[in-house]
């Protein structure tokens, strides 16, 4: 018998069925789940490294190289958001001392920034205003000048909608001897990334965004180049957790025996729920095909500026080369308030759109076309709920 009588009664709250609101969510991510994906998030727990278990781990594994694009073995699934993908590519890559070039044109170089200090690298930012981009021009001066082992470019920068040209960025770091580390957490599957051919070294992304899964998971792939710089460094990684050669191992991406089931080399306990999800995602996007998938997205966007331009409205980014298909960003019209657009469109419509994100905070509106929510009936959705929202919101006097 327990022996104290207990201070905490259980929460009324939780004495309650779980409600979950019905919405269109139409933000830079998290999306909408398509049904078979919620199906794959209700299938029986298996154990997490039994021999069933590894085999939906390497397909999972061969999904990631079809939607990167890459032949790299060393490629994997971090238990984590794209978030923690950044992180274990930074802690596995960077010692301290080590050079690091970032470019910063949104929050997620910020964040790379942040990470990097913490480490100990020397960073040096290239910080442009929320809707730049960067030249090849730009990035060799950055290169010659700190002589970095690493450079981050974010492709689909969701704080403000700008796609970040790739082509040449490859080529020309390895010319000065730098690993090119890409963030696609935004852009994967809504718009064309070709890790080998386009010479990236370590790309990463999400779960919940174009591939409709639920967060949590995280996709991330390492040339032979950045597996060198990894598996010389003189200094363990920060970090246990994402430590690459555990991991790898876990993973089947090296040539040594997969930790079995009793051993004292066990690393974690995976998300094995959020693995079937994302196996699925995978599956659903190697179905539809992934030039089909940018053809949706590319499309869908197109008729969302056009709508938006009707509305009034202006589009952030003003290059159409350099808008980001999944998620669109829109100036606030002048004497809104962009709180109160947002919230009306969610509580008179049920769908979700967000304001900006660090740099972009109080400049922008994004509005996300990922996945399944990437057609024209969405765009017609979220236009009407914008029009009505204009019509009702208060204007503040000029």
């Amino acid at each position: 018998m327990a022996s104290h009588k207990l201070l905490v009664t259980p929460p009324k709250a939780l004495l309650k069925p779980l409600s979950i609101p019905n919405q269109l969510l139409l933000g830079p991510g998290p999306s909408n789940l398509p049904p078979r994906i919620m199906a794959a998030g209700g299938l029986q727990m298996i154990g997490s490294m039994s021999k069933d278990m590894y085999q939906i781990m390497d397909e999972i594994k061969e999904g990631i190289q079809y939607v990167f694009q890459t032949r790299n073995p060393l490629t994997l699934v971090i238990s984590g958001s794209g978030h923690c993908a950044l992180e274990a590519a930074l802690v596995n890559v960077l010692e301290p001392g080590d050079s690091f070039l970032v470019g910063a044109n949104g929050i997620w170089g910020q964040r790379a920034v942040d990470i990097g200090e913490r480490i100990g690298a020397r960073v040096h930012p290239m910080t442009k205003d929320p809707g730049g981009h960067y030249t090849l021009q730009e990035v060799e001066e950055g290169l010659a000048q700190h002589k970095p082992v690493l450079l981050f470019l974010t492709h689909g920068e969701s704080s403000t909608g700008v796609l970040q040209p790739l082509d040449g960025f490859g080529e020309l770091c390895h010319r000065y001897k730098c690993l090119l580390l890409v963030d696609s957490v935004a852009s994967l599957g809504g718009t064309p990334l070709y890790m080998d051919r386009q010479g990236i070294d370590i790309l990463y992304s999400g779960s919940q965004k174009a591939l409709n899964a639920p967060p949590g998971t995280s996709l991330i792939s390492f040339s032979d180049k950045a597996k060198k710089k990894m598996y010389s460094r003189k200094t363990k990684p920060f970090s246990f957790y994402l430590d690459i050669k555990w991991l790898a191992n876990f993973w089947g991406c090296d040539d040594q025996p997969r930790i079995p089931l009793v051993s004292s080399r066990y690393h974690h306990t995976i998300p094995v729920i959020s693995l079937y999800s994302l196996r699925e995602s995978l599956a659903l996007i190697a179905e539809q095909g992934l030039e089909n998938s940018w053809r949706q997205h590319r499309e869908a966007a197109a008729y969302l500026h056009g709508r938006l331009q009707a509305l009034g409205l202006q589009l952030f980014v003003k290059d159409p080369a350099l808008r980001l298909p999944t998620v669109t960003t829109v100036a606030v019209p002048a004497g809104y308030d962009w709180r109160d657009i947002v919230s009306y469109v969610i509580d008179h419509f049920d769908i979700e759109i967000m304001g900006g994100l660090g740099p972009s905070t109080g400049k922008v509106l994004r509005i996300g076309l990922l996945g399944c929510n990437a057609t024209r009936e969405n765009v017609d959705r979220v236009t009407e709920a914008l029009r009505a929202a204009l019509q009702h919101c208060p204007k503040k006097k000029l």
